[in-house]
């Protein structure tokens, strides 16, 4: 079968889930996207290029059984400037996140526009996968309001048939390397605390900063490093902090991937403070490598977790509390989660890469092709 992924934002995790489901995938993927920059452009203007894209590839590789849309663009939009060779191909939208439920930043969130862009797309759309159970109840909690909230003509009567064809299906991770690498032995130094989280503001980088900088004034000993990505031009609280940790920060910045398996894999804990979370690629890798995850009780992080190993890994209160009581015996804290690395394999590309597949194929034979 061949299958057309349009991905209008070829960066970070939507690249790596773009890459991942290529490589993986039993069948042919045919790949088309733009770089992953200036996502709300890519969500206005994106139909346009991408379609002109698209038509390129069909011509060069022959039309798709299925196409499989990523979610920063508007799929009707997209529809309806590919309509003459997409003809009767059926259409696959896979939400990452929802513009409706994403928290605003300094800058200012997508707003109406972009909610309204995603609700086209799911309705556009002849299956809609999102990447956690969380994602699908609270999208579903909120689109009533919405919909009822327009002057006239409102969309509600569309909501049951749209949520009928929404299922959950999570994002495809690369563990195997992670999983299968011995972690090295732990050296005479400090707990290594990682972040590998990106640096924007829905992760809450200042809540953990703020937590670190009162771990170090009580003398409680420990590394930190920052291995997630920074597109912020001037991330003051991220200086401040620095200095206040002085040598105690190891690392700050990117890394290419070997590089990045590498320093997860001297992790000793993970921390999650962010506001929002649709999934948490990053938090499953580092899971992988071996750390002991530290993640807020809320949001998708319970699914990622085996129920078995909740309390010792979510928290409702005192992140200062439970990250000290980690660093101070970290030997208890690792008995605690024994077996919760190899539990991360669910989401492996080898074993999420054949949901995809019957997803798609289903997609592909509801159409007769």
């Amino acid at each position: 079968m061949r299958v057309l992924l349009v991905e209008p934002y070829l960066g970070g995790s939507h690249a790596d889930w773009a890459e991942g489901l290529a490589r993986h995938s039993a069948h042919e993927v045919v790949a088309v996207g733009h770089p992953g920059r200036h996502w709300r452009w890519r969500m206005r203007g994106g139909p346009v290029t991408l379609a002109e894209q698209a038509a390129a590839a069909v011509a060069e590789h022959g039309r798709p059984d299925v196409v499989l849309v990523s979610g920063l663009t508007d799929v009707a939009a997209f529809c309806g400037l590919s309509r003459r060779w997409l003809v009767d191909t059926p259409v696959g939208l896979y939400l990452h996140e929802s513009q409706l439920l994403h928290p605003g930043t300094p800058a200012g969130a997508a707003g109406a526009e972009g909610v309204f862009a995603n609700w086209r797309s799911m309705v556009a759309a002849d299956r809609v996968l999102v990447a956690s159970e969380f994602h699908r109840r609270e999208l579903f909690a909120a689109l009533p309001a919405v919909l009822s909230d327009v002057p006239d003509e409102p969309h509600g009567h569309l909501l049951a048939a749209v949520e009928a064809r929404t299922t959950v299906l999570p994002v495809g991770v690369e563990l195997a390397g992670l999983l299968s690498a011995e972690r090295p032995p732990p050296d005479a130094g400090p707990p290594l605390v990682v972040w590998p989280h990106r640096w924007d503001h829905d992760k809450r980088p200042e809540a953990l900063l703020r937590v670190l900088v009162a771990m170090a004034r009580a003398d409680v000993p420990f590394r930190v490093a920052f291995a997630g990505t920074n597109t912020r031009e001037d991330p003051q609280e991220f200086a401040a902090a620095f200095a206040a940790l002085g040598d105690r920060v190891v690392h700050v910045g990117h890394l290419p991937r070997l590089e990045y398996e590498a320093l997860l894999l001297l992790g000793d804990v993970v921390v999650s403070t962010a506001a929002h979370e649709f999934f948490g690629v990053a938090t499953v890798e580092a899971m992988a490598a071996g750390a002991v995850p530290l993640l807020p009780d809320r949001l998708a992080y319970p699914e990622l977790v085996p129920e078995r190993f909740h309390e010792a890994v979510l928290y409702r209160h005192s992140l200062f509390d439970r990250l000290r009581s980690v660093l101070e015996d970290l030997s208890a804290a690792r008995r605690r989660v024994d077996g919760l690395r190899q539990s991360t394999r669910r989401f492996s590309w080898e074993v999420v890469a054949p949901l995809y597949d019957t997803e798609l194929e289903a997609l592909a034979s509801r159409s007769g092709r």
